[in-house]
């Protein structure tokens, strides 16, 4: 039976997590946004990179602390799995469905080689042997490091281009610069009737001059703190959401395998759905793709490897489809067949599709639906 008045306390630590996931969510989009801005970066290489860190923090800690506690490691295949699943058919879904877009071809190539890189690593692993070892964990997180370096020389590459394209724009014409002069000497002419205006003006542009680097450093600062207390509010968000979610479930007779199912699996997700509808709302598309398909990667390569590394284990088999792992048969196939739906019109065509949305979503109402079979 529901008992309101025990839970009260629940309620209002439910209700103060998801202020932190919609406040945090704003300033860790904005701080995103604006790192990207301050080294010329595309928006969905930053999405793939430095925010999908912060979003995957929530699987970071569950599959890690699962890893150490006895008899239950393999939750980290289940996590991994899951988790992208739930970011590619639900949360990339919405961002289809509402708000379709082009997107930038270019940037968008790395990260979807390495996550279909390290995919097939994964499958070949799990389809041969069942058994993740130390050996492949290490691997995982090998290719993560791979993938940070890698972004990182894209991001100087993509700066340094701009920075020659902003130098070619405006080339100099010998006729124009002649035309230019003779402007300059009748600009000096006319000055020097209003000298003290004229050192005033100077005066101010030499200053707003000198202080243009100290803002641009003081607004990375600031941006960078927006990032990381916006990742933190998220973290601590989630965790009071999923937690007391769970429990005002549990008093409202909500079953333990349906509470499993929703708040924990859903919930390690909260912050990568948070971030995608904050960057709709404020017009970043191309920052919540990046998101998910960097976090889909991240869960494979540092969430997975990171687990596999602490402590190995075998592929769970908690259901079966003619006697064969049903996660051999369903949830791997699933798994790459909503990130080709979701990468593949991208790729092509450049820009995301509602119809991929709509597509998506109902594969993971099929989904969930199997998962209560």
């Amino acid at each position: 039976m529901f008992n309101f008045p025990g839970i009260i306390d629940e309620v209002i630590w439910f209700i103060i997590g998801l202020i932190c996931l919609v406040k945090g969510g704003d300033w860790f989009v904005d701080g995103s946004c604006g790192i990207a801005r301050r080294f010329h970066m595309p928006e969905i290489l930053i999405g793939a990179t430095v925010v999908s860190i912060g979003t995957t923090i929530p699987e970071v800690m569950v599959s890690s602390t699962a890893a150490l506690t006895a008899g239950a490691s393999d939750m980290a295949y289940g996590n991994a799995i899951g988790s992208i699943i739930c970011n590619t058919a639900l949360v990339a879904a919405v961002t289809m469905a509402f708000r379709p877009a082009p997107v930038e071809k270019k940037a968008l190539k790395m990260p979807v080689a390495f996550f279909f890189g390290a995919a097939a690593l994964y499958i070949a692993v799990a389809y041969a042997t069942g058994f993740f070892s130390r050996v492949v964990g290490i691997i995982l997180l090998a290719i993560f490091v791979s993938y940070m370096i890698m972004c990182v020389k894209q991001a100087i590459l993509s700066k340094k281009e701009n920075e020659i394209i902003g130098l070619t724009e405006s080339p100099v014409d010998p006729d124009a610069s002649r035309m230019t002069d003779e402007y300059i000497e009748n600009v000096l002419n006319k000055v020097g009737e209003e000298d003290e205006p004229a050192d005033d003006t100077d005066e101010k542009t030499s200053k707003s001059v000198a202080k243009k680097p100290e803002n641009g450093n003081k607004d990375l600062i600031m941006n960078i703190g927006r990032l990381i207390l916006g990742a933190a509010v998220i973290a601590i968000g989630a965790n009071l959401l999923v937690d007391n979610g769970t429990l005002i479930a549990e008093a409202a007779g909500v079953p333990k395998s349906v509470i499993a199912l929703t708040f924990v699996a859903l919930g390690t997700s909260l912050p990568e759905l948070v971030t995608a509808i904050t960057s709709l709302v404020k017009g970043h598309s191309d920052l919540s793709l990046g998101n998910v398909i960097g976090a889909n990667l991240f869960n494979l390569v540092l969430v997975s490897g990171l687990a596999v590394t602490l402590a190995p284990f075998h592929i769970p088999v908690e259901k079966t489809i003619a006697g064969i792992n049903a996660s051999l048969v369903v949830d791997i196939p699933v798994m790459v067949a909503v990130m080709l739906i979701m990468c593949l019109p991208a790729l092509i065509k450049g820009r995301i599709y509602r119809a991929q949305g709509f597509a998506l979503l109902g594969i993971y109402a099929g989904y969930v639906i199997f998962q209560f079979a």
